[in-house]
């Protein structure tokens, strides 16, 4: 199972990858987030623990979903298989959020699944990233309550409760009781949309 420091050297990796494919220089990446210039350099050396919002907004910038962070580049070599001690678990300095990404790392799939465990009182805001509107998404809860405010909707959900929501728009998840909450998160091409989730999660 990877360490956190791993995790990190991953993020690190990636979003300098990203950022160059993007042929972005640290200040424009910084001007289109509004994450400091010093802020990314320090992410992107694998010298800073960057919270769940932060990422977003890196993400948005760099117009991919905040899931594809996370990725693997995909190969046809990639085993269609992913053990639950090879599963990347990331959690979020600030709030407390775990995720643990689920899917085959590497494998070419329109699907990606991702559970996460929203710790009590825990609260995550995502701005809007409208770079993300060939993705839908969905969140099952498998035990607990979560209120998902997502636009200018809000629901309150409990176990069994299964949401289909934009990810285009800002977000807000929040654990309104005292004990922790698990679901599961599914991430998938939108039909609706031009594209295909490849496209999106690289």
């Amino acid at each position: 199972m990877e360490s956190e420091a791993d995790i990190h050297v991953h993020l690190a990796s990636r979003l300098r990858n990203l950022r160059s494919a993007h042929g972005m220089t640290l200040e424009t990446l910084a001007e289109r987030t509004g994450v400091s210039r010093s802020m990314i350099s320090l992410i992107e050396r694998g010298k800073s623990s960057p919270t769940a919002a932060i990422l977003n907004r890196l993400a948005g910038g760099l117009g991919v979903s905040l899931a594809s962070l996370f990725a693997v580049e995909q190969s046809p070599e990639a085993s269609p298989l992913a053990c639950r001690n090879d599963q990347r678990t990331w959690q979020d300095p600030d709030s407390g959020y775990r995720r643990r990404r689920l899917s085959p790392p590497g494998f070419p799939s329109p699907l990606e699944l991702a559970e996460v465990i929203l710790p009590p009182a825990a609260r995550v805001a995502y701005d809007s990233n409208p770079r993300t509107a060939g993705i839908g998404q969905q969140i099952w809860i498998i035990e607990g309550e979560i209120v998902v405010t997502t636009g200018p909707d809000t629901y309150r959900l409990g176990t069994g409760d299964c949401l289909a929501m934009r990810i285009d728009q800002p977000n807000v998840f929040h654990n309104p009781t005292d004990r922790p909450a698990r679901y599961l998160v599914a991430l998938a091409a939108d039909p609706s949309h031009a594209g295909s989730l490849s496209r999106k999660l690289p």
